[in-house]
Formats: C-alpha cells, structure tokens, sequence
C-alpha cells in the first residue's frame, strides 16, 4: 500500500503586513480633512493701549438691540422677535421713506448689540445671523438692480464698491451680568 503524502498547509507571509497597515494609516491622515468649528468670524480693531475717542454720533444712526438673560429681545426700546429683526434691520439701515427716527444713509447706520451673561449663544448667534443677513440682502438687491448680477458673482471692485455704499458696521458692547441691563 502506498503512503498518502500529507500536504503543508500554504502560509502566508505576514512579514510586511505591519509596513502596508502603516503605510495606509498615513495615507489616509494626509488625505482626510477635518471639519473645525471656527465660530463667529467677525473682524476686530487692532490692539491698542491707548483710549479710544469718542465720537457723537446721532440717536438716530444706531439701531440697538438688547438680548437679555431670557433671551427676549428689547430693539430701539421696543420688544422685538427675531423673526422680524432682519426685515426691520433692513428698513432702519435704508430708511425708504426718509424717517426722521432711522438712518441718514446706510453709510452712516450702525447696529449696536448688547447682550446678557445669562443670554443663550443659540440666541445670540441667531440675532448676529438676522443682522448680517439684513446686510447681505441688501447689498444682493443693490448689486441685482444696479447692475443685474448676484453680489457674489460681481467683480471684486464692484462688490467693493456696494459694500463702501451699505457697509456692515456691527457694534458689540461688553455683555452684562445675569439679569443686569442699562
């Protein structure tokens, strides 16, 4: 009887398996991007020690708006909902029909914000977002009926030049303590 030849098993070499593995984990480091919160962009004033000036500047000019620590919002000391912030930010900023109690110019318009310590950020980045809204909408509709374009699509000394006409001035004041408001 003829013996039966047992055969090895195929084995694989795993030698440089821990240098492939390595290899792929880099790869997919370098190639895969993160998204980061970046927050609130706003642009501040350069650092400076000294006092600034202060400047009149009409009641008139400066819509402000309050956000207290129940996030309610009090406008031009009125009571204001978000909803209707933009439309009226809109209205200030422009002033169509040459009110006495709104903007000269929109040149001249500044939206002052101050909120509560207690205020919620949901609440704060919602009135931040109706205000910078009202802005942009307002340079999309100057930019559609001066020259028939989209802001963004204009060339870039257009789009300076609307921004130089309706330029977003944002005032953010030191925010109060939980419940207090001046």
């Amino acid at each position: 009887m003829a013996k039966k030849k047992t055969r090895k098993a195929p084995e694989v070499n795993a030698g440089s398996m821990a240098d492939i593995a390595f290899l792929l984990l880099i790869f997919f480091l370098v190639t895969t991007t993160i998204d980061v919160d970046k927050g609130v962009l706003v642009k501040l004033p350069p650092w400076s020690e000294e006092e600034p000036e202060t400047i009149d500047m009409k009641t008139r000019n400066v819509y402000s708006v309050l956000v207290n620590a129940d996030n309610q919002l009090l406008v031009r000391g009125e009571p204001q909902s978000v909803k209707t912030l933009r439309e009226n930010a809109k209205e200030f900023i422009m002033n169509p029909n040459r009110r006495d109690d709104m903007a000269e110019n929109p040149r001249k318009a500044i939206i002052s914000i101050k909120n509560d310590r207690g205020t919620n950020y949901k609440t704060y980045l919602e009135v931040y977002n109706e205000l910078k809204a009202a802005y942009n909408e307002l340079r999309e509709e100057m930019a559609n009926r001066k020259h028939g374009k989209s802001f963004v699509y204009l060339p870039k000394a257009l789009q300076k030049e609307i921004r130089s006409e309706i330029p977003l001035v944002i005032s953010e004041a030191e925010p109060t303590n939980f419940g207090e408001e001046n």
